[in-house]
């Protein structure tokens, strides 16, 4: 499994002196901080990444709790199934059905003129917000079957004893539930952020050609211009910002990786 990172990283460290003769050297990792498109690129990458983590989070716990602790009988599994559908498809297919959402001719913009919100065809893809709701929902499964199997084995007489010793719907959520279900969280969080952060066709489809995404970077180095001594040291800086993200995450949560992963 160690192997293609460890040959990436090898390639990283070597310099093409003429077509044939390679030696060894940092000029790849020069390159990255002298010249500023790809370290901004990777910041941004990281920082939309990170929130896209967190929004998948939010809209991904009630669903998780609705389908672990109030959904009964065949109503779970068909909540369960609903969530799974998507995902029977490709990312590209998926994100291809919310191009055609969001183009100009698109369900939604012919709702916004329907309702007189809009004056004529209105184009939502390329931009930012169209780049994080395809990859909110490409991660949305990853961060709900870890809920929802935390939350599933939760003792029901704990957010019982919450209510009666008076705390409020906040303060239950905030001091039974949350620390419960801080395995499965923690779990979702890296899957979703590893997921987001590695992603090529979401962001360049639904982003457009403005789209900046780090992986985009590194195929053009890969396959654009052939030079795989700089993509491979693209390639081994998105590994480290994503191994360091993931331990800072595990620190900051008191978890460990061994118990997230079950």
């Amino acid at each position: 499994m160690l192997l293609p990172h460890l040959q990436m990283l090898r390639v990283s460290f070597l310099v093409r002196e003429s077509w044939d003769t390679l030696a060894w050297g940092f000029e790849q990792y020069q390159n990255f901080f002298t010249e500023s498109y790809y370290w901004r690129t990777f910041v941004r990458t990281g920082v939309m990444s990170l929130f896209t983590t967190f929004l998948t989070l939010i809209i991904a716990f009630p669903i998780a709790w609705y389908i672990a602790r109030l959904a009964r009988g065949r109503s779970k599994g068909i909540l369960f199934l609903a969530c799974l559908i998507p995902f029977w498809a490709s990312e590209l297919v998926r994100t291809y059905g919310w191009m055609i959402l969001l183009r100009e001719s698109g369900l939604f913009s012919s709702w916004l003129q329907a309702l007189g919100w809009a004056d004529g065809p209105v184009e939502m893809l390329y931009n930012d917000v169209a780049v994080i709701i395809g990859l909110v929902y490409n991660g949305l499964l990853f961060m709900v079957v870890p809920l929802v199997t935390t939350l599933d084995g939760m003792d029901e007489n704990l957010v019982e004893a919450g209510y009666d010793l008076g705390g409020g719907h906040g303060t239950v959520l905030r001091e039974i539930v949350v620390p419960w279900a801080m395995p499965g969280i923690v779990s979702g969080c890296i899957v979703v952020f590893m997921l987001t952060l590695g992603s090529y066709l979401t962001p360049v489809l639904m982003g457009g050609k403005d789209s900046a995404w780090f992986t985009e970077q590194i195929f053009t180095q890969f396959i654009t211009r052939f030079n795989w001594e700089q993509g491979a040291a693209l390639g081994v800086l998105l590994l480290i910002l994503s191994s360091v993200i993931v331990w800072l995450g595990l620190k900051i949560s008191g978890q460990s990786l061994r118990k997230v992963m079950g």
